[in-house]
């Protein structure tokens, strides 16, 4: 078996729970998880937290839950703006309905993940 190219994370759970860049992740997760409800704002705001302690995370297990959290808003993000564009064609609620499933199943298979203490 290869050895990974992250730093993995502590295998005891208290120490996990302490770590302040796993917590940054999980509340990116909370954050994008809001925006169904607050319009978006706090995904965005997540997505700037991404970045801005992006570099403080690489090379560990976070790196990946951190990349797959930006990925997830920027693909959420182009295919909202498709979906709101076609919503006179009428098949613009099917791709938001489509974009919102996906971004829900992104956030519930990242947050699972984390919280077992695995990349994403």
């Amino acid at each position: 078996m290869a050895e990974p190219d992250y730093i993995p994370a502590n295998p005891d759970p208290r120490e996990q729970r302490s770590d302040p860049a796993r917590n940054l992740a999980v509340a990116v997760y909370i954050l994008q998880a809001l925006a169904f409800f607050l319009g978006g704002v706090t995904a965005l705001a997540g997505v700037i937290l991404n970045y801005l302690k992006l570099d403080d995370v690489r090379g560990t297990w976070i790196e990946r839950h951190f990349r797959w959290q930006i990925r997830t808003f920027w693909i959420a993000l182009l295919w909202g703006v498709i979906g709101m564009l076609t919503v006179p064609l009428i098949i613009g609620w099917f791709i938001l309905l489509g974009t919102s499933i996906w971004a829900i199943y992104r956030i519930v298979k990242g947050a699972l993940a984390l919280n077992e203490g695995k990349p994403v």
